[in-house]
């Protein structure tokens, strides 16, 4: 059984700093690609950054680029997104995915994401 689980999410300070983690299994997970995506309420999901396990090249959202670091470890089979700088925007619920192909092709889309996790809340406070 495919299962992505999210951890990490807390409250912060605007400016502050925080690594969420997404623990993968029950698949290759060399294989694939992994994405942060994250969404507030009443708006769609959006992606923030993904890597790719094959060969470990990542994107990034324009809105976090600089700011945010999304790396993997295929021993652990782990996915992680390091943030810095964070700004009030940032907060929303976080989610890790599972994309359907390794291939650039609807990376920014969620429906090309089989499967997902079940979120962890980051707030940012002011």
């Amino acid at each position: 059984e495919v299962q992505l689980v999210e951890s990490g999410g807390d409250l912060v300070q605007v400016g502050g700093s925080l690594t969420l983690s997404c623990a993968a299994s029950g698949f290759t997970f060399d294989d694939y690609a992994i994405g942060w995506f994250r969404q507030v309420p009443g708006k769609e999901r959006e992606l923030v950054s993904c890597i790719a396990n094959t060969d470990g090249s990542k994107i990034y959202a324009d809105s976090v680029k600089g700011r945010f670091t999304i790396s993997s470890d295929n021993a652990k089979n782990a996915v992680y997104l390091q943030m810095v700088s964070l700004k009030p925007e940032d907060k929303a619920v976080y989610y890790c995915a599972r994309k359907r192909f390794i291939s650039t092709i609807g990376v920014w889309s969620p429906p090309e994401y089989d499967y997902w996790g079940q979120g962890t809340k980051v707030t940012v406070s002011s």
